[in-house]
């Protein structure tokens, strides 16, 4: 009889999460591409681990570990015990993107994570309207995006989590900060569990603004005496929205035989302030030592040019491999690599190291 009513109290959990996400979103989700570039904050929307990446970060319904805080995080669960990566991203090669997170298990079903983003875009020269080649000044701004997160199995099958991000960006006289949600799902089945499906809203907060002493501006002021006084004026900025996004997938694993297995997987993304997109992948996996993945990720006038119905730098292609090293004691290390396929701007390269243990 308890054990009856626990499983009712875990279901009704489950269904309320469910319920939560999905009525959220469709306030969150009010928007369309004619609303992008209004958005602010839109590094929360770079996969920065090398691993999912290959995929074009598709495996919303697959993802495990560590790398599931950015797609959807109830993957977390499938940390076994303690999980390390690191990952360095190429973006566009002039700016440099460094990831590093950290999962622990406490327990056979409750997971913890914390992972950290940052964006380094090396050293800008400072202009002004009287010294517009150049002051001699350089500034160098900072990104950064912090983010804790917990997730727990209600069952077998189902899985929860939730990740809290802090969001800062500065330079020296003017930041902004907030904060956002992220709320997942998934669901495995199949006499194999090899039917996975997913869902995760990501982004959800209040807007940001920016404030500091760069937003002053100093005139002078001309008295009727023929005197100048100098005079700062505090120049008030919009605030503005953070990109929310309402992901859904599926996959199903095929195992050819004990050593070979093949992934596939598919996504939808309802972007707030940009195009929805459409993802479909793969992943061969031979014996968990060596995978190779990718996937193609498509939205409205992706196959025009740039600026000519295409509204982003990315083609669609992406590719992945992953070499994993068993270590003693159930442990492994493992180096991932991806590439995202772009035009005008270089693509993107990432390579990232993870240690289980």
């Amino acid at each position: 009889m308890n054990k009856n009513i626990i499983n009712k109290n875990k279901t009704y959990i489950i269904f309320s999460i469910l319920y939560i996400v999905l009525n959220y979103s469709s306030n969150v989700l009010a928007g369309n591409e004619q609303r992008s570039g209004q958005a602010g904050a839109t590094e929360l929307l770079i996969n920065p681990w090398a691993r999912s990446s290959g995929w074009g970060s598709i495996n919303i319904a697959n993802a495990s570990g560590l790398e599931s805080t950015y797609l959807n995080v109830a993957g977390l669960t499938g940390t076994s015990n303690t999980e390390l990566i690191f990952s360095s991203t190429n973006w566009f090669s002039d700016i440099n993107i460094n990831a590093f997170g950290f999962a622990k298990s406490l327990d056979n079903q409750t997971v913890i994570g914390l992972s950290v983003m940052s964006m380094a875009f090396g050293e800008i020269e400072i202009t002004t309207t009287e010294q517009p080649e150049g002051t001699g000044a350089f500034y160098s701004p900072s990104y950064i995006n912090i983010g804790f997160s917990y997730a727990k199995k209600f069952t077998d099958n189902i899985s929860c989590g939730s990740t809290v991000k802090m969001i800062s960006e500065s330079i020296s006289d003017l930041k902004a900060s907030g904060v956002a949600i992220d709320a997942g799902v998934q669901y495995v089945t199949g006499d194999k569990r090899q039917i996975k499906f997913g869902i995760a809203l990501k982004n959800v907060g209040p807007k940001m603004q920016y404030s500091g002493d760069g937003n002053d501006i100093r005139n002078e002021n001309t008295t009727s005496h023929g005197q100048n006084y100098a005079m700062t004026y505090d120049l008030r900025v919009e605030s503005f929205e953070i990109p929310s996004s309402l992901n859904i997938g599926a996959s199903y694993d095929f195992t050819l035989d004990s050593e070979h297995s093949v992934t596939i997987a598919s996504s939808f993304t309802s972007n707030s302030f940009s195009k929805d997109q459409f993802g479909l992948g793969f992943e061969y996996n031979y014996k968990s030592l060596f995978m190779l993945r990718s996937g193609y990720v498509y939205e409205e006038g992706i196959n025009k040019e740039f600026n000519r119905g295409r509204s982003t730098a990315f083609t669609g292609l992406n590719f992945g491999l992953s070499f994993e090293i068993p270590l003693s004691n159930d442990s492994s290390f493992g180096l991932d690599y991806s590439y995202r396929m772009s035009n005008p701007l270089s693509s993107p390269n990432s390579i990232g190291v993870r240690l289980a243990l």
